[in-house]
């Protein structure tokens, strides 16, 4: 038995070749896919509470697990553009296994940022993808950092780019659902959820975070976005103000203002789940 219920687990070719573990929860017969993109310092696996939900209504989910983050406890990368480069072989091969299903590109957090760049770039004008389902998007920092530390944040990404960022733990404050936050920490005991991140992955993010927002007029995809209230990671106020941004008729746009950070993992996920069915079935 697979360890989040996926239907198989499996690997694509990423970018140089690298192979990258997809989880698929897979319907009989689907009528639709979700390519999903999972948070910082998390996995594939953590798809499955929508995953099962959709299977249920004939619809296909896929992950991967992202590069530095497979069975990792602290979180590396070379650069952000990793992530879009795997993301667009991905989706090749997501389209070779479901020819010629709709595809919704979901992303929760960082995923999120990932999701919003690829719609921006790498999936402007892909006649496959239906829509795009974000989940509190990583657009802005909402923990503080010491203004010594981003100061000296592009020196230490230089000289020691591997050395561990000091991060209070916020595992207990992502879902109100205490078996899934029981969950998070088995998985951080395991090795399967990171608890470390390095230098140059926060200057990653930190990088692909800049200049956003003024690019988010340009959006041309229908998208579907959920803010987390509550959040105590990603700032639910400057994310909700740059979807907002959107073009007028793209954004159906919820705010949940007592959910954690992690919405599809939140008490109301049902609620939400049935709201992204009906949209995507409008």
């Amino acid at each position: 038995m697979t360890r989040f219920a996926e239907d198989r687990l499996t690997a694509f070719a990423a970018a140089r070749g690298v192979p990258r573990r997809v989880h698929v929860w897979q319907p009989a017969a689907p009528h639709a896919v979700i390519l999903a993109i999972h948070g910082g310092m998390a996995h594939g696996g953590d798809y499955v509470t929508p995953a099962l939900y959709f299977r249920q209504h004939g619809i296909a989910t896929v992950a991967y697990d992202l590069c530095g983050h497979q069975d990792a406890r602290r979180v590396d990368i070379p650069g952000f553009e990793v992530f879009l480069e795997d993301s667009v072989l991905f989706l090749q091969w997501v389209k070779q296994q479901y020819p010629g299903l709709p595809v919704y590109v979901m992303g929760h957090s960082m995923g999120a940022l990932i999701a919003t760049h690829l719609g921006l770039r790498q999936f402007a004008g892909e006649a496959a993808i239906a829509g795009f389902i974000l989940s509190s998007p990583y657009y802005v920092n909402a923990i503080k950092v010491s203004p010594v530390l981003v100061a000296l944040s592009g020196v230490l990404g230089a000289l020691a780019p591997r050395m561990k960022v000091p991060l209070a733990s916020l595992t207990d404050q992502l879902t109100h659902d205490s078996a899934i936050t029981a969950r998070h920490h088995a998985d951080e005991r395991e090795g399967i959820r990171a608890s470390e991140i390095t230098v140059r992955f926060g200057n990653a993010l930190t990088g692909a975070q800049q200049g956003l927002a003024a690019r988010m007029p340009a959006w041309r995809h229908k998208l579907f976005a959920v803010v987390a209230g509550d959040d105590r990671l990603a700032d639910a106020d400057a994310a909700g103000a740059m979807l907002k941004s959107v073009p007028a008729g793209l954004l159906t746009y919820q705010r949940h203002p007592q959910n954690y950070h992690e919405n599809f993992n939140e008490l109301n996920r049902e609620q939400i789940f049935a709201d992204i069915l009906a949209w995507m079935t409008r």
